[in-house]
């Protein structure tokens, strides 16, 4: 039969077919908008992945997940697919998303950022997914759950006790041959100590860096970064530093 006839053209506009294509653009729609919602705090924060890229990463894990379940729709219907298994388009889905994660993980010293936004893109998959199989309650539950994360997530951490971290880079003047014990005591005036397996010293051209991170004793007991600064600005040998908060 000729793929272009009267006859042809109509198993994609019968009844079920029809009906079949409304619950697949219903689930699209409700995907998309929660991947806007969960989308919508990296917007607000500036990220780079922002709405779009959620709505598109929720909506098409969605749609790559529902189709599975009219495979005798498939093509206008009238073909034996056999049972298709969700589980192995599950799998192609998160395989992908991982791919998508990496990318907007980087790493700068001992600062690595992206990965909220990396883990927050896994779990918007998801939501597509459960759209996409039909648990409809638990995407949404999913989607408020991420959301809140991340729009609170930070100011709980504040609520509990926590530590400060700031990765710390020293230059030395010529010859100036630094001691790590001298290091300790700078920063251990100034309420850090030095995180263990975190030191590393190297010499170029006959000048010493190192590079540590220094972690606080409590929330409020770490100098802040300025007072921090001053302390090393006026330390012997040390010619040139740069501090910042490690992020991870």
């Amino acid at each position: 039969m000729d793929i272009l006839s009267i006859e042809a053209l109509e198993k994609y506009w019968n009844a079920p077919e029809v009906a079949a294509n409304i619950v697949v653009f219903l689930n699209l729609l409700g995907a998309f908008l929660l991947g806007l919602v969960v989308g919508y705090e990296r917007s607000f924060r500036g990220r780079a992945a922002g709405m779009r890229t959620y709505g598109l990463v929720c909506m098409a894990s969605c749609a790559l997940t529902v189709i599975a379940g009219y495979p005798e729709f498939w093509y206008g219907g009238g073909h034996n697919f056999g049972n298709v298994d969700p589980g192995r388009i599950i799998q192609g889905v998160v395989t992908g998303i991982g791919f998508l994660g990496a990318g907007v993980i980087m790493r700068d010293g001992a600062n690595i950022s992206g990965l909220n936004t990396a883990a927050s893109i896994w779990a918007v998959a998801a939501i597509g997914v459960l759209v996409g199989v039909g648990f409809y309650a638990a995407a949404i539950l999913l989607a408020l759950l991420s959301t809140v994360s991340m729009w609170w997530g930070l100011k709980i951490e504040d609520l509990l006790p926590s530590r400060q971290a700031v990765a710390v880079t020293l230059h030395f003047r010529q010859d100036v041959l630094p001691s790590q014990d001298f290091l300790s005591q700078i920063v251990l005036a100034h309420g850090y100590f030095i995180a263990t397996g975190s030191f590393v010293i190297a010499r170029h051209g006959g000048k010493s860096e190192c590079r540590f991170v220094a972690i606080s004793y409590g929330k409020r007991k770490g100098a802040s970064l300025i007072k921090f600064s001053h302390a090393l600005a006026s330390a012997e040998g040390i010619e040139s530093f740069h501090l910042s908060h490690a992020r991870n």
